[in-house]
């Protein structure tokens, strides 16, 4: 059971991933969260790096779309920006979000991974759509009212997970 929420790899920060190396392990596409995983809570737009990480996966034939519950309008004027796809009102951890996304990338689940910083929307919601799932920190610390019991519970199933 707690396979579910336990994701296969982990990165400090979005930026920190090679999408180069991915692309060499045949994944062909990157389904990305988008509030404090791509952008930090209360901001509105990227840091320059994590805005030149998707810039660096599509130069390594790396699709990238913004996958998130957020339906206000600047979702999707943020990954109009970045030049990406954007599925806003995902519903997340529900699977019809994920495969929308794999979908519209047209790619074969053992192509994508999910990159996201939330145990119970993203890992879970990859895990019940057979996707890999790499999980990154959140950009910052501040969570909206309704993330804070949600951030409690990850620590305690993460207990023991090594974040290397």
């Amino acid at each position: 059971m707690l396979g579910f929420f336990r994701p296969q790899l982990y990165s400090t920060a979005i930026n920190r991933i090679d999408p180069r190396e991915l692309r060499l392990r045949g994944i062909r596409g990157a389904i990305v969260d988008l509030d404090n995983t791509l952008v930090g809570f209360r901001t509105l737009a990227p840091l320059e790096e994590d805005a030149l990480w998707v810039a660096r996966a599509k130069q390594a034939d790396v699709r990238v779309l913004v996958l998130t519950n957020n339906g206000t309008p600047w979702a999707a004027q943020v990954a109009k920006d970045l030049g990406v796809p954007c599925i806003p009102r995902a519903r997340k951890p529900l699977p019809h979000g994920f495969r929308r996304a794999l979908n519209v990338l047209e790619l074969e689940s053992h192509e994508a991974v999910v990159i996201g910083d939330q145990l119970f929307t993203d890992v879970l919601g990859a895990k019940l759509a057979g996707l890999e799932v790499i999980l990154v920190d959140p950009l910052v610390r501040h969570d909206p009212w309704n993330t804070r019991p949600l951030r409690w519970l990850e620590q305690i199933v993460m207990r023991g997970v090594p974040r290397v």
